[in-house]
């Protein structure tokens, strides 16, 4: 891909996001795609996902927090996840894009998706996560 992807392409303001949005729907899609996807991008839906749980977001926040939740289930989005290698790249990017907004994120939260992780995964290079 020769041009990089804009995470400000994506407006989650969109309502059709966050109609995608299901917390039955975001499981399904984490547990077919986890490993295709990886898990710095399944950590980014966990963490938003505990985030918008915790109490320390606004209502504005976990209406963005949905939308990007949405974004991530919707398979036919900017770049479509079954493009390989780059399918999940603009999922990541409005992810952790949203992630660096947020004051919500705290400790708790990164330490209750990395639980998760560890969970779902095993035993895993946390380095990883900060690449």
């Amino acid at each position: 891909m020769s041009e990089k992807f804009d995470v400000e392409k994506v407006d989650l303001t969109d309502s059709k996001y966050a109609k995608e949005y299901d917390e039955n729907k975001l499981w399904d899609k984490v547990k077919s795609v986890a490993k295709k996807a990886g898990i710095k991008v399944i950590y980014y839906v966990l963490e938003l996902f505990y985030a918008m749980q915790s109490g320390n977001v606004t209502m504005g926040e976990k209406t963005l927090i949905i939308a990007a939740l949405g974004y991530f289930i919707l398979p036919l989005d900017l770049i479509p996840d079954f493009i390989p290698i780059a399918g999940y790249g603009d999922d990541a990017a409005v992810l952790y894009g949203l992630i660096q907004k947020l004051d919500g994120i705290d400790e708790r939260v990164k330490a209750q998706a990395k639980s998760k992780l560890k969970e779902w995964f095993g035993n895993y290079d946390e380095s990883k996560l900060e690449e």
